[in-house]
């Protein structure tokens, strides 16, 4: 039978061998050594930890703290070896051979345990990842870096790794080690600054974070997984062990489509929502993704749009952010569900045929110490210098582009949302703060770059690489930029000296139209260059016209309540400026509520007030925006040449004095005019003549002032004849009855 090692003697085991335990103790395991092992602060355990020969003999130590005892079981027979408690928690047990299976049979003072032995396993990651990783290539790091559920052989477990390159040693703590670093130090790999460990037994759902000591062996406070996918549910800050993908799609025939269209020449209408607060079960809670998914998508089904937009989803700490200060740009907010109720919301959604966009904010993290911030002690995600690394504004950390790993950080989430989710489209938040070194900061607290400019190369490169390797890698999905600044080309493409974005918001059209709507019509003749202006650049770039969640908060009051003049006027202008909008040039994007003519501001702790639609002014608006929302998808005219001049001709842009707007918009050959009329004043306009292309009869196919929209039913019989009477550079003219405060949308009639 095996001996029994005590401290002092020699034991005799089976074989014949004897060895003094202060031998093994001196020469097996140096003093230095044990004691940092006992106290977590060895850097590389894997060099002492486990099966080692020593001399012409083998031992295994291990580290269970709070253990009474310690065997080592070795397979397949069961043979049993205890094992020395040297100092502390290290335990060591002389073997007659080399073990080349074993378990580790730990009693602790109420329970028995068996496990595997993490430092029977080697390191799995290989010397070409360990390299990829080094240069920047890994194109979806999030495969290798994180906690990863895998079988080494026939052991199951969980494979950790995290870049830490400053660190002194990091270790894996949890709910399967009492959350104990001394139990689970990790393996360094020095040259890259990767550390792993596999660690037999976990399970997906365990709970983790990692435990590191800096440079100077000063404990940090405890981190979340950076490629964390999953989290659990604020205000915990743990990272969680996501289960392997298992999603069964069924968009088969929805990824084809989009990948085979071009996006500038197909209909867009974005419903912008902000999933916590869309709607609210009975029990006042915000609905998960399942039940979302059963109310959400039929509803935008109903009104027609084409695209959700998801304020950012990304796991982050503080709801007041709304998201926009993520910290793990892995996972999908716990706050829903698990990821894989994210992945089958998408997957109803592209079965409804409507796509699905995130916002995604690459421009920032927050300073939580649990997350990013100081990770290995350093300032390794972000700038070290203040004047680059704090966005004062919203007193955030930048990230630090000009390395390698944390842009394959970045581009990593990105193309992980993309093949994991099925998501359709990223828009970037804050681009304008990325652009820009000066960005919001006064004189003196900037660095220039290189070149002494205020441009940042760094993360221009990075959003070029971007985009590129978007349009590379998944065909058809969209990469939005919400930019507030003149940067020049940011839809063109990089080849061409552009950014090479999709679409860019455009905020000059936002600003100039509700600024002009939300004049008193007495006055909108003085301003009525707001809305053709946008006009002038409109070719400029591929612009989305955005009333976003910006624009009703913050005191800004709800888009209805900006509108001027009594509640019969304030309906009447916010569907005008829909029905402008709606036949402008351009992609079109809404906030929730604001399809329905919501009253109050939006709060993101509150739903939508739905108790609305039992008015029929507010029906009507909502009612306007899915006919309009209809004629867009049905009418080529409105969405198949949005970015360039021969889709737009001004018929009317000079009667200031009426304010008065007229326009078509172009399809291309075969494709029949819409002509759009804005009357923005109250006043009803009889016999304005209108110039059109065409003769015959045109269809009144959108009257904002209809009865069936809370207006006064005005209009012009719904088909009317064009008279042989040239007005205003066309050949035929329209004799229109102009509402009040109305948009008119018309379409001569084809046979």
């Amino acid at each position: 039978m095996p001996g029994e090692l005590s401290e002092g003697r020699s034991v005799r085991v089976d074989n014949g061998m004897a060895v003094a335990a202060t031998a093994l103790h001196s020469k097996c395991i140096p003093a230095e050594v044990l004691h940092a092992l006992n106290e977590g602060r060895c850097g590389e355990p894997f060099n002492w930890l486990g099966p080692h020969q020593h001399g012409d003999h083998w031992y295994v130590a291990s580290v269970a703290h709070g253990a009474t005892a310690v065997d080592v079981v070795l397979e397949p027979h069961g043979e049993s070896w205890p094992a020395q408690r040297l100092l502390g928690g290290v335990f060591v047990a002389l073997l007659p051979y080399r073990p080349e299976n074993y378990r580790l049979k730990i009693k602790w003072p109420a329970s028995m345990q068996t496990i595997s032995d993490p430092y029977a396993f080697g390191p799995l990651l290989t010397e070409s990842t360990l390299h990829a990783f080094h240069a920047g290539q890994l194109s979806y790091p999030s495969d290798v870096l994180g906690a990863h559920p895998i079988y080494v052989g026939d052991t199951s477990g969980v494979h950790f790794a995290v870049w830490a390159p400053n660190a002194r040693r990091v270790a894996v703590v949890g709910d399967f080690n009492q959350w104990d670093g001394r139990r689970h130090v990790m393996h360094r790999h020095d040259h890259e600054g990767l550390w792993e460990i596999f660690i037999p037994g976990v399970r997906a759902g365990a709970i983790y974070k990692f435990e590191l000591l800096d440079r100077h062996a000063h404990l940090l406070p405890l981190k979340a997984d950076p490629f964390a996918r999953q989290t659990e549910l604020p205000p915990a800050t743990a990272s969680v062990v996501a289960a392997p993908g298992s999603m069964n799609w069924h968009d088969a025939a929805w990824m084809a489509h989009r990948a085979s269209v071009e996006s500038e020449r197909i209909p867009v209408s974005i419903y912008e929502v902000h999933a916590a607060s869309w709607q609210w079960d009975d029990h006042g809670r915000p609905l998960p993704w399942d039940a979302l998914a059963a109310r959400l998508i039929p509803y935008v089904q109903a009104q027609g749009f084409t695209h959700i937009e998801l304020m950012p989803i990304s796991e982050y700490p503080f709801g007041g952010s709304w998201g926009y200060q993520p910290i793990a740009m892995y996972a999908p907010t716990a706050r829903l569900g698990n990821p894989e109720a994210f992945a089958r919301f998408v997957d109803s959604c592209h079965v409804a045929g409507i796509g699905v966009i995130i916002d995604w904010v690459s421009a920032h993290f927050p300073s939580d110490e649990h997350g990013l911030r100081d990770f290995d002690g350093t300032q390794l995600y972000e700038h070290s210098d203040p004047r680059e690394g704090v966005h004062q504004d919203w007193d955030t950390l930048i990230y630090n582009y000009g390395r390698h790993e944390v842009r394959q950080y970045l581009l990593g989430s990105a193309l992980y949302w993309m093949r994991h989710f099925h998501v359709d489209g990223l828009r970037v938040d804050a681009v304008a703060s990325m652009l820009y070194r000066d960005y919001s900061r006064p004189e003196g607290e900037w660095i220039p770059n290189k070149h002494g400019g205020r441009e940042n190369l760094e993360a221009i490169d990075f959003l070029e690489s971007l985009n590129e390797t978007v349009a590379r890698e998944h065909s058809g999905v969209l990469v939005i930029a919400e930019e507030s600044t003149a940067w020049p080309g940011v839809t063109r493409p990089v080849a061409e000296g552009g950014l090479g974005f999709s679409y860019k918001w455009n905020m000059g059209w936002m600003h100039d139209s509700l600024g002009y709507m939300q004049r008193d019509p007495l006055y909108r003749r003085y301003h009525h260059h707001d809305l053709t202006f946008g006009l002038v650049y409109a070719w400029s770039e591929k612009f989305m016209l955005p009333l976003s969640h910006d624009e009703v908060v913050h005191g800004k009051g709800s888009l209805i309540a900006r509108m001027p003049g009594d509640r019969w006027q304030q309906f009447a202008n916010l569907r005008a400026y829909f029905g402008f909008m709606w036949t402008h040039p351009g992609k079109k994007l809404l906030f929730m509520g604001g399809e329905f003519a919501q009253d109050r501001e939006w709060h993101h702790d509150r739903p939508l007030d739905w108790f609305l639609l039992s008015d029929p002014m507010h029906r009507g608006v909502q009612q306007l925006v899915a006919d309009l929302n209809s004629l867009l998808v049905h009418e080529p005219a409105l969405h198949r040449c949005d970015h360039v001049a021969e889709g737009f001709e001004w018929v009317v842009a000079d009667d200031m004095h009426a304010s008065v707007y007229a326009y078509l918009r172009h399809g291309g050959e075969g494709v029949p005019p819409i002509l759009a009329v804005c009357n923005f004043t109250p006043e009803v306009r009889r016999d304005y003549r209108v110039g059109v292309p065409e003769g015959g009869l045109w269809r009144e196919l959108c009257n904002t002032d209809s009865m069936h929209y809370g207006g006064s039913n005005l209009g012009n019989g719904g088909l009317l004849p064009a008279d042989s009477l040239a007005a205003r550079g066309q050949p035929f003219s329209l004799n229109l009855l102009l509402p009040p405060l109305a948009t008119l949308i018309l379409r001569p009639e084809r046979s």
